[in-house]
């Protein structure tokens, strides 16, 4: 059940059996007491002094309690032990959820417990259900078992400290879950921040190395530059190779006693060579050489000087 009053917040009294939705100033913030229909409660005494330590037990107090499903716990201290909780955050927020309240309008969330500890006589919340004191613990029961029940009245209610965080998510992954994969993220994460370290050290080291190579060799000081000066290279050994391989063609061929080569040149791609003492009857066997290479060739005979030309 939902109750407004005009005051600088406004509080609500969430209870699961209140059909109508509520209708309230959306530009207020609200504050939320959960009924005692949301949540289990119990009183207990542990032999620990801090609420943090309480906590730590919670789940396996609770463990033989309740259903299944995903609870959250809270716990404060109170004379004499601790009051302990445990609720489902998704049933809350569903229940807010159908009243069109966000979790971004909420300012605080209270147990029923914490805020009705000091009540004197039972409270009716609607027809069917009141709120009353039994044992120190405020609980939830039909109206027709309580006497004259007083009307809600939060007007002059001094809301307490005691709060909670609904956990959006909490529901979707639990809490033990969402730390380990917070974990593997971290590690992850301080792996790759090791990779990038060693990596940046390494391309460091390489960029060093690069600039002492080009200053000891006095490369030029880009790497596009060094590419194209080294295709240059590479064509011009391509050529000299042909040009070497061709000459040793000649080198290698069997003249008789008056031939000889008398000269040999190279310009703009042509290789010429001349051979003295040729006659057109032994000029066959001289070319039979550069016939068996496949190499191309263009002739010319002159007074028995043979001239050879060849494209590289």
């Amino acid at each position: 059940m939902f109750m407004t009053f005009k005051r600088s917040s406004i509080t609500l009294f969430l209870d699961p059996s209140y059909k109508e939705k509520i209708e309230y100033d959306r530009d207020k913030k609200v504050d939320i007491i959960l009924s005692p229909s949301l949540y289990w409660v119990k009183k207990v005494t542990l032999p620990v002094k801090s609420v943090r330590e309480v906590k730590k037990l919670l789940p396996s107090i609770f463990e033989d309690l309740l259903v299944s499903g995903h609870y959250s716990y809270s716990a404060y201290k109170t004379e004499g032990g601790f009051f302990i909780f445990a609720y489902e955050d998704k049933k809350v927020l569903e229940l807010l959820s159908q009243n069109e309240i966000s979790a971004a309008d909420i300012k605080s969330v209270h147990f029923a417990q914490s805020e009705f500890k000091n009540l004197e006589s039972a409270i009716k919340i609607n027809e069917e259900n009141s709120l009353y004191i039994q044992d120190e613990t405020v609980v939830m029961a039909p109206t027709e078992w309580v006497k004259e029940p007083q009307d809600l009245d939060l007007s002059s209610l001094e809301l307490s400290k005691h709060t909670i965080k609904l956990q959006q998510y909490g529901h979707i992954v639990k809490n033990s879950s969402l730390y380990k994969i917070a974990g593997v993220f971290i590690a992850l994460i301080v792996l790759v921040g090791i990779e990038g370290f060693i990596t940046s050290y390494k391309i460091g080291k390489v960029n060093d190395s690069k600039e002492e190579l080009f200053s000891k060799y006095k490369l030029q000081s880009t790497m596009m530059q060094n590419r194209s000066t080294l295709e240059r290279y590479k064509n011009i050994y391509k050529m000299q190779s042909s040009v070497r391989e061709y000459i040793s063609y000649f080198l290698g061929m069997r003249l008789q006693a008056d031939q000889k080569i008398t000269s040999m040149e190279y310009a703009n791609k042509l290789l010429t060579v001349s051979i003295s003492g040729v006659s057109k009857s032994n000029k066959k066997a001289i070319l039979s050489v550069l016939d068996s290479k496949n190499v191309k060739y263009t002739t010319s005979l002159n007074k028995e000087s043979l001239k050879v030309e060849m494209k590289i």
